[in-house]
């Protein structure tokens, strides 16, 4: 079982990891919001232990930006914010578990076990829609069965889109969900994305990715009315 711990508090942060690694974990450390953020986009975990005070990028909005992108991991917040408030705002933003300090060792395993547990029964680790497969576990993409080679920007895009197939999504609605950002009207980052993530799933297929002028792009594999481009 792999375990991300996102902790910047060194004694903590040892603590835990030689704790767990004696209960036979796989653990590997992040000492900062960027590189959890990181490190949550570009592996492969079982469950993360994820501190909300943390330098650079908070833990609340490290989380919220790995939910918005599709990520579906365990995530267990570890942190001294004992409010009610700050429960609810923990558990709303897409914490599965919240664990205060100072925590018992042992809780803190069986909250894990649990959330794992969990997560093995409920929702499978794969999207697809047509012929189009994300495995988000492994953060493998395949359209026909071959794979795509796609940056992590590009792969983002491509799980939105999955999430929401034949639902007209604006280029506003993309941006703030892939890019964490507000979407000024005159930057072209969005269409040169599209264009190389259309490029590549067409290399296997016909388009899916279609242009609704004037209100956005739909993930769809008919062009109803003659409306897509």
């Amino acid at each position: 079982m792999r375990v991300l711990v996102v902790e910047d508090e060194p004694p903590i942060a040892d603590f835990l990891v030689r704790g767990l690694r004696e209960e036979g974990f796989s653990v590997e450390h992040a000492p900062d919001g960027q590189s959890g953020l990181h490190a949550l986009q570009t592996g492969a975990w079982d469950v993360v232990l994820l501190d909300w005070w943390l330098p650079i990028i908070d833990g609340l909005t490290v989380l919220k930006r790995y939910r918005a992108a599709g990520g579906t991991t365990p995530i267990l917040f570890l942190t001294a914010r004992d409010a009610v408030s700050d429960r609810v705002r923990g558990l709303d933003g897409g914490a599965d578990d919240y664990l205060c300090k100072p925590f018992s060792f042992h809780e803190l395993l069986a909250r894990l076990r649990s959330l794992i547990r969990r997560h093995e029964r409920g929702a499978g680790t794969t999207l697809q829609v047509h012929d189009v497969v994300v495995d988000l576990a492994t953060h493998r993409a395949e359209r026909a069965g071959k794979r795509l080679d796609l940056t992590a920007k590009e792969q983002m895009l491509l799980v939105f889109f999955l999430r929401h197939p034949g639902e007209v999504l604006s280029k506003t609605r993309i941006y703030e969900q892939v890019w964490d950002d507000r979407f000024d009207g005159l930057s072209n980052t969005l269409e040169v994305h599209i264009m190389e993530l259309r490029r590549k799933l067409e290399a296997h297929g016909p388009r899916l990715i279609h242009t609704m002028r004037g209100r956005g792009y739909v993930l769809s594999e008919t062009d109803p009315a003659g409306e897509l481009s």
